[in-house]
């Protein structure tokens, strides 16, 4: 993973070199060749500042009241502490803007250009005056947002000589303890280094902090080994830690999708254009048809497999998922495989959960992956990330779906059904039980189709039509009566048909009385139907796979009763609406 990391950052961050990093800048504050103040302009879009790489970083910023050089927040670089701080919060800052000046002081010396920037800050006056402006209305600026500076019109950070002062400070001031001085093999490139004993961190992952998060630290003792201390626990250069970290900022920036309290990151070995970045179709799936993602997945692996897209039969696909934790970095998952391979299994994903519609007309739309996610729950944020990272698994790599996590899935799907102020069936859902059965045998199901499948061999699943079609004769029949059969009997019904629809079918005779000749014979010929597919009688008992295709036989009779005749081989159908009534 971190040789990966590192090739990525080859090619997407070859600006990466130890002591430089990428920075959010919300401010730049202009001041003029006589180190007076020109004017203070706010950046980005006022959620997130301006992304500048190159910015110079101090090693070792736990302790010892040290800044970073020229690229700081406010609150080091012009002690912007809000409004009346406390003494205590004075006198914590105040060590690191004075560290901070001491550099500029110190470097303005042999860098002309630097001298405005010193006088400014050392200007008590116009420092005040400056904290008075940033914090009063329309600005408002937060102590924690990062500040760059123009000099007479110029970045210093331009300045090839500013860069080269830096580097050699930095040098000088790398005590002997910043490397481990025996020599190891690092874990990134294989190559024999002498590794650095503290790494530096990855931002804006969820549930991370707000200084950043390690992936490789060792702070225990028992979490080392050999007498071995912090990172070279496992050992990487500074060098290969520098470029491993940009790769993972820069792809956390660029390539990222949150997926619940997680981020997944994924890339390629050679790029790849946007419209054929199969694995963002996950998170954002073509909305042109009902089945576009399986559609648009079939036709590019049909011109991968037929020789016309080359440059994508031997490329490769890197997905990382992770979250921050506790000043950490979780890896959750990593996979990696061939591309034609993952838009195979990028086709099976959608044409598994394809569904028909509630209405009956037609597929619902794919679904985002997160929808797929919150079928599973009353509320996506109730879904422990660990499920969310199987389910990503289970997706990309087209591996069978956990029994425990249909189980989830039919228990919503009951719950929805018999409370009946939730909103209509959830597609998603439903597709994700489908999904399940089509999975279970390798290449799948054919019996599981999106639509209404009146030669399904399963006894548990014409169950679950007889019960949709009693449904829809007791609304006939009645209307709306509040708990109808579906409230009142949907569980029992599902879990032991043998001991429920009997009864049921037996109390369908008073309904079919109340109706005009021409509906009650088509729903006495409907029930017949489908109960001559039970062949030797409902089942006693399901198990939880029968209560799933129960689940599904309900549904998709329901979906093909809406519709009539559309979606099913049934000729002998006439158009009922939602409601029962005949058209």
């Amino acid at each position: 993973m971190l040789n990966r990391l590192i090739d990525y950052a080859h090619t997407h961050a070859p600006q990466s070199e130890p002591g430089f990093t990428v920075r959010d800048i919300c401010w730049r504050i202009e001041i003029g060749a006589n180190g007076q103040l020109v004017g203070i302009l706010p950046l980005g879009n006022g959620q997130n500042g301006v992304e500048k790489w190159g910015c110079p970083e101090m090693h070792e910023m736990q302790s010892g009241g040290k800044a970073h050089f020229l690229i700081d927040n406010l609150k080091t670089a012009i002690l912007l502490l809000g409004r009346n701080p406390t003494k205590k919060v004075l006198a914590d800052a105040k060590p690191r803007h004075e560290f901070f000046v001491a550099r500029i002081n110190e470097a303005a010396i042999t860098l002309a250009m630097l001298k405005p920037l010193a006088a400014f800050l050392g200007d008590a006056v116009a420092l005040e005056s400056v904290r008075q402006t940033l914090i009063a209305a329309p600005l408002k600026a937060g102590p924690n947002e990062n500040i760059e500076w123009r000099i007479d019109g110029r970045d210093p950070l331009d300045e090839p000589a500013l860069l080269d002062w830096w580097r050699q400070w930095r040098m000088n001031d790398l005590d002997a303890t910043a490397h481990a001085g025996a020599t190891m093999v690092c874990f990134g490139t294989g190559e024999v280094v002498s590794p650095v004993l503290t790494q530096p961190k990855i931002m804006r992952l969820p549930g991370g902090q707000g200084s950043g998060d390690a992936l490789i630290g060792f702070d225990k003792a028992a979490f080392t080994s050999l007498g071995l201390k912090k990172s070279t626990n496992a050992a990487v250069s500074e060098k290969a830690a520098r470029q491993y970290v940009d790769a993972l900022n820069h792809l956390v920036r660029h390539h990222s999708k949150r997926l619940g309290e997680s981020l997944v990151l994924h890339w390629f070995k050679r790029i790849v254009k946007d419209e054929d970045d199969v694995l963002a179709w996950f998170q954002e799936p073509p909305e042109v048809t009902a089945a576009a993602a399986a559609i648009a997945a079939k036709k590019l692996l049909n011109s991968i497999r037929a020789g016309a897209r080359p440059e994508l039969s031997t490329n490769e696909f890197y997905a990382l998922t992770v979250s921050g934790m506790s000043g950490r970095v979780m890896v959750r998952d990593w996979m990696e495989g061939r591309f034609e391979d993952l838009v195979r299994h990028v086709e099976a994903w959608f044409t598994d959960l394809a569904i028909v519609a509630r209405d009956g007309i037609g597929n619902a739309h794919d679904p985002k992956f997160l929808a797929v996610c919150g079928g599973l729950v009353r509320d996506l944020k109730d879904l422990p990330a660990p499920t969310i990272a199987t389910l990503w698994k289970v997706a990309v790599q087209r591996l069978p779906i956990p029994q425990p996590l249909m189980a989830q899935a039919l228990g919503r799907f009951r719950a929805d059904l018999v409370d009946k102020d939730q909103p209509p069936f959830n597609h998603a859902r439903m597709g994700f039980i489908k999904a399940y059965f089509s999975r279970l045998t390798p290449g799948g199901d054919i019996t599981m189709t999106a639509y209404l499948n009146p030669d399904h061999p399963a006894a548990a699943y014409h169950c679950g039509r007889l019960l949709a079609v009693l449904a829809n004769l007791q609304r006939a029949a009645l209307g709306d009566v509040g708990a109808g059969v579906v409230q009142r009997y949907y569980v029992a019904a599902s879990q032991t048909p043998g001991l429920v629809l009997g009864r049921l079918a037996s109390n369908a005779r008073n309904h079919l009385g109340s109706l005009e000749g021409g509906l009650a014979f088509w729903y006495e010929t409907k029930i017949a139907d489908v109960m001559g597919r039970l062949k030797d009688g409902a089942p006693r008992i399901l198990d939880l796979e029968g209560q799933g295709l129960f689940a599904l036989g309900y549904y998709q009779q329901l979906a093909a009763l809406r519709a009539g005749s559309k979606n099913t081989n049934d000729t002998a159908a006439t158009d009922i609406n939602s409601k029962g009534e005949a058209k």
